[in-house]
């Protein structure tokens, strides 16, 4: 039996405790469409779209719309817009060239977009693009009312999708096609092909490239061992901090013509604020195996919807289990890489292209990219972010704590772990939230076995966050996982317990007061006699890195 605990506790002084979590808003949470939505057939060709007053006749085969939405209680996107029309006129709805079903008016000339994809409905994005789609003729020159949030109205075909951009720092990046023929060692060095060491007085051959180096487009950097490469360290940090005061020179593309209000008129818990825009979907190479929602126009899981609403809990056969092993081996290797990355101007941006190339290297694929059209290859939650945080251009700041969420699709199987990192210095009050945490997560695997209930497992986190003088998210919790990325069991500690607050791009769950959450994540292996933790570091006893941090 494998499943993933996740811990997220926010900075609150009342004694309330929520739960251990999963990424189960995919599951049906933050969805958009309403049961009483209207669905109609689409215009036939040729309809003529009219109008009480008189205009001017355009012919019109596609209006294109950015909306913004409120995200309130799953309405609608264009919650705000209203609609004028004739009851004989249909549209097709489509999200990036997704059809999500027809709509039509209701018996009011204005009334308020209400919508839903005739199969069920589809996820919830924000700043989406949404095309009204009708063949035929309308009266006026357009037939949209806009009101707040503001409406960009444009007229032509949709865009293609664009390929992702060089590398965000100077230098050129890894392919995808060196990337596919290599594989990252533990403590992050890159195998590559055969190289001459660049050590002094070292002439072997060489097949390790410094991580540091391909994050800021340094070229060479060939080492022929883990001990030449720390013997050399004193000199090659040299070209790290060269690097840095050259890349501080030259503009940041990742810090470039950001905008940090892309919703206007929401009011953030707290003072953190997302840097839009962000960048493309990232290119996964093409022998990588891929879960079933990589290539799926909205990332859904036909594999979890097919389980969707079962408790049966799968126990692993021993090739199930040894392939568990494997990958969560691999994702802890990627966020170890991703470790080394935390500290003061870089951005969450930057830590996910690392991890997407380390991802890649080692012939694995990233399980959040594009699972219900996630756009990056990891999570990363800032602050108050409790989970689910889309990395963007915001560089991390001094004081500011950081968890990175690494998922990884290797043969088959997902493995699945996160930490929260310290960003520089951070004030006594963040050290003993991620201290407390990290007990929580570890008092609850302690006491993991068969037999075991799984709300006992909340019983004791929520005695010891209580006795911190904390609260845990009740929102999220922990999760089967071996071949689906969520699946049975849900492990919830439920208590009594404020509530949370999502962001309007549909992911990113932030805490409603505002104040600091910090998480942690493991994948275990229920035993005969306990659990063994797959995920777990293979140096420095196991702990996790912030303890080193300290």
């Amino acid at each position: 039996m494998l499943y993933g605990f996740y811990f997220s506790l926010p900075a609150r002084l009342d004694l309330l405790c929520r739960n251990l979590r999963g990424l189960a808003a995919a599951r049906g949470k933050n969805r958009i469409g309403r049961k009483d939505s209207a669905v109609a057939r689409p215009a036939a060709p040729g309809t003529l779209l009219k109008r009480s007053a008189a205009r001017p006749v355009k012919m019109v085969s596609l209006i294109r719309v950015e909306a913004i939405s409120s995200g309130d209680r799953g309405a609608a996107v264009l919650r705000r817009v209203r609609l004028r029309w004739n009851q004989g006129f249909r549209l097709t709805v489509r999200l990036d060239n997704i059809n999500c079903g027809t709509l039509g008016p209701t018996k009011r000339w204005r009334s308020s977009l209400e919508y839903r994809k005739k199969a069920g409905r589809f996820r919830h994005l924000q700043l989406v693009r949404v095309v009204y789609e009708a063949s035929g003729t309308y009266h006026g020159s357009c037939p949209l009312s806009m009101r707040r949030p503001p409406l960009a109205l444009r007229l032509g075909p949709l865009p293609r999708m664009r390929r992702p951009p060089p590398a965000l720092r100077p230098g050129p990046p890894l392919s995808p096609s060196s990337l596919s023929d290599s594989t990252l060692s533990t403590d992050g060095m890159a195998s590559l092909q055969a190289k001459e060491c660049e050590a002094d007085g070292c002439c072997q051959e060489a097949k390790l490239q410094c991580p540091r180096c391909i994050t800021l487009g340094i070229q060479g950097s060939y080492f022929c061992s883990q001990e030449c490469f720390k013997k050399n360290w004193a000199t090659h940090k040299l070209l790290h901090k060269k690097a840095k005061e050259q890349n501080n020179e030259e503009p940041n593309e990742c810090t470039k013509d950001v905008n940090t209000d892309p919703w206007p008129g929401y009011r953030f818990t707290g003072k953190l604020r997302p840097h839009y825009p962000l960048t493309p979907l990232r290119l996964v190479p093409g022998d990588i195996q891929r879960p079933d929602y990589a290539d799926h126009s909205r990332g859904m899981s036909e594999s979890e919807q097919t389980l969707k609403g079962t408790s049966q809990i799968k126990i692993l056969p021993p090739e199930d289990i040894e392939g568990m092993r494997v990958v969560c081996k691999l994702a802890r290797e990627v966020l170890d890489i991703a470790a080394l990355m935390v500290k003061p101007g870089i951005t969450t941006e930057e830590i996910d292209h690392t991890v997407h190339l380390a991802c890649t290297a080692r012939k694995c694929y990233p399980s959040p990219l594009n699972y219900y059209n996630f756009p990056k290859s990891c999570c990363t939650s800032v602050n108050e972010v409790i989970c689910h945080g889309i990395p963007d251009r915001r560089p991390l700041q001094d004081g500011d704590i950081l968890n990175v969420d690494i998922t990884v699709y290797h043969n088959g199987f997902h493995g699945d772990l996160n930490e929260t990192f310290y960003v520089g210095e951070v004030d006594e009050g963040a050290r003993k939230l991620v201290q407390t945490t990290y007990e929580c997560l570890m008092q609850a695997i302690d006491s993991v076995k068969p037999g075991i209930r799984y709300r006992e497992l909340g019983n004791i986190i929520q005695k010891h966050a209580q006795a911190n003088c904390f609260s845990v998210v009740r929102s999220y919790c922990g999760h089967g996982i071996h071949r689906l990325f969520h699946t049975a069991p849900n492990v919830p500690h439920y208590a009594r317990g404020w509530q949370d607050e999502t962001w309007p791009d549909g992911w990113t769950a932030v805490t409603r007061d505002g104040k600091r959450s910090a998480q942690f994540e493991h994948t275990l292996l229920v035993t005969e006699t306990g659990c063994e933790i797959l995920t777990c570091r293979l140096d420095d006893k196991g702990d996790a890195h912030f303890i080193s941090q300290t």
